[in-house]
């Protein structure tokens, strides 16, 4: 940064009055920092007046001009691979050509005696299979039905006859509890009642 009362670059572009410049003149050669900082403006302007003049751009240059366009056979690969309507075409066609060539240039197979089968037959077998199936699958099933059935009968029965053991014991303790009672007072109506008198 430069101490000078005036801008150095003033000085050095003669945009400064007579008197101005005189002022700078003398205070650039006592002082060092100015000095050096004239030296530097001197360059920079000596490079920049080196370089060749080039004319300004018009404008930018954008994707869409001609130069980056692809070249026609790119432009119709791409329309080709990007369009699905055109490409199911030709895949139908490529199909349709190899079924023709197929077609017509392989061997004829060798043409063998076909006995035709004998459907009743055929039908008859298939039906008492499906049958078989049928009541085994049926046999099954009320294997297993039966064998829920069992089960269920037997939990019910044992929970039954928990349930009337249960009762039992419970009627037989009220009983000897009425027993009880019924003796107490008895033994109690034969200790307060007069003696009968005989006759």
């Amino acid at each position: 940064m430069s101490c000078s009362p005036f801008d150095l670059r003033d000085y050095l572009l003669d945009e400064l009055a007579e008197e101005n410049r005189r002022q700078v003149d003398q205070h650039v050669r006592s002082c060092g920092s100015c000095h050096e900082e004239m030296e530097r403006l001197r360059i920079t302007q000596t490079t920049l007046l080196a370089l060749r003049e080039e004319e300004i751009p018009q404008r930018i240059g954008f994707v869409s001009d001609k130069v980056f366009e692809p070249s026609g056979v790119r432009r119709v690969w791409r329309a080709f691979w990007g369009s699905a309507p055109r490409l199911g075409f030709a895949s139908a066609a490529m199909l349709s050509g190899a079924l023709m060539f197929f077609t017509f240039f392989r061997q004829a197979p060798a043409v063998a005696s076909v006995v035709p089968p004998d459907t009743l037959r055929i039908e008859a077998q298939v039906a008492a299979r499906v049958n078989t199936a049928v009541e085994r699958a049926v046999a099954e099933s009320e294997a297993r039905q039966a064998g829920k059935t069992a089960a269920l009968l037997a939990a019910a029965e044992q929970r039954f006859e928990s349930q009337r053991l249960a009762d039992m014991l419970n009627v037989e303790q009220r009983l000897t509890v009425l027993q009880k009672h019924y003796n107490v007072r008895e033994n109690l109506m034969a200790r307060y009642e007069p003696p009968r008198e005989m006759k």
